[in-house]
């Protein structure tokens, strides 16, 4: 939510005329430990993901970081801590290691911060027409945190977690 002005005494109200669904994105910030580069990798879909989407997301990722190992910090999503997930991941330690935020520390999370980013400034106060619209303004945001390199690794500097 962002400030806005309204007459003395109004709270002010934001209206849209469509129904919403559900559109969700996924994303992950990958940095080389000697700070060079650090690269920014994002999906966004129509509905929600699952165990299936989440692991086709990592697929996509490995495909798309050519096959380096990677450390993934995951939160407590309970796709991310299904059977499925589990045996799937048990499956790809070859090139996936992952460490498991406890519920309580999302402020560890660095994509945390890249969400509250992209709503605090693309999404603030909109009020769009279709969820196309939505779906357009999300992916600006998105690109744009991922074309800094300085803004991936502020975010990762602001949790205090180190390479």
């Amino acid at each position: 939510m962002r400030a806005t002005w309204a007459p003395r005494g109004r709270t002010p109200v934001l209206r849209h005329r469509f129904n919403w669904k559900r559109m969700s994105m996924s994303g992950a910030l990958a940095y080389r430990p000697d700070r060079s580069e650090a690269v920014f990798v994002f999906q966004i879909k129509h509905g929600t993901y699952d165990t299936a989407s989440l692991i086709g997301f990592l697929t996509d990722l490995h495909d798309h970081l050519d096959g380096q190992p990677v450390t993934l910090i995951w939160d407590g999503l309970p796709a991310h801590r299904s059977k499925d997930m589990k045996a799937w991941l048990a499956s790809q330690r070859h090139w996936l290691v992952v460490e498991q935020l406890p519920g309580y520390a999302h402020d560890l999370n660095p994509m945390e911060m890249v969400w509250g980013n992209v709503k605090a400034t693309e999404l603030a106060n909109l009020c769009p027409d279709t969820l196309d619209e939505a779906h357009t303004a999300a992916h600006a945001g998105l690109e744009r945190v991922g074309s800094s390199y300085q803004l991936c690794f502020n975010f990762l500097d602001h949790t205090g977690l180190r390479l």
